[in-house]
């Protein structure tokens, strides 16, 4: 049994609905689920088989399989989402995992682009869909391989690839 708080070093399931929500603010799994399923048209049963949780205030991490909540550990399958700020954030791990089933809101690069995404560089580009997160992604050996994490704005692909994952290839 949980108790109805945040608590930085235990990680608590996510509920599935929000009729079951204990904590305030915290994200449901259908909420979580609906969020990739509206963003990235990735369908709702690719997340099958995954439990939610969320550990301190607004992070959230996913692991293939069950465990029994709540969890006193350092890790939990891997970082997911952010949320409990005003536009949720995927985490690159996850557009990397979970990207390649993305259907809308993926800016597919050239190979030059790609080159200047993973290297962390901002560019100007000519894409039409929605501002926001996006799956940045370029084809390699005839499939669609998620490179992480952009912010596109006003004609801008912003590189959000964490400094220490940044590759000059």
């Amino acid at each position: 049994m949980t108790d109805a708080t945040n608590d930085g070093q235990r990680f608590d399931r996510l509920p599935a609905t929000a009729d079951e929500r204990e904590v305030e603010g915290r994200a449901t799994r259908e909420e979580v689920v609906d969020w990739w399923v509206d963003r990235f048209g990735v369908p709702r049963e690719t997340f099958d088989g995954f439990s939610f949780w969320e550990k301190g205030k607004g992070k959230i991490w996913v692991l293939r399989g069950e465990v029994e909540s709540p969890l006193r550990i350092e890790a939990l399958g891997m970082t997911f989402l952010r949320t409990r700020q005003e536009h949720w954030k995927p985490t690159t791990n996850a557009v990397q995992r979970f990207g390649r089933h993305a259907t809308r809101n993926v800016v597919e690069l050239d190979r030059e682009q790609a080159r200047a995404f993973a290297s962390g560089e901002d560019q100007d580009l000519d894409w039409d869909g929605d501002w926001g997160y996006v799956v940045a992604a370029q084809e390699v050996a005839g499939d669609r391989e998620p490179l992480g994490v952009g912010l596109f704005l006003r004609g801008e692909l912003q590189s959000l690839v964490p400094k220490g994952r940044r590759r000059d290839i």
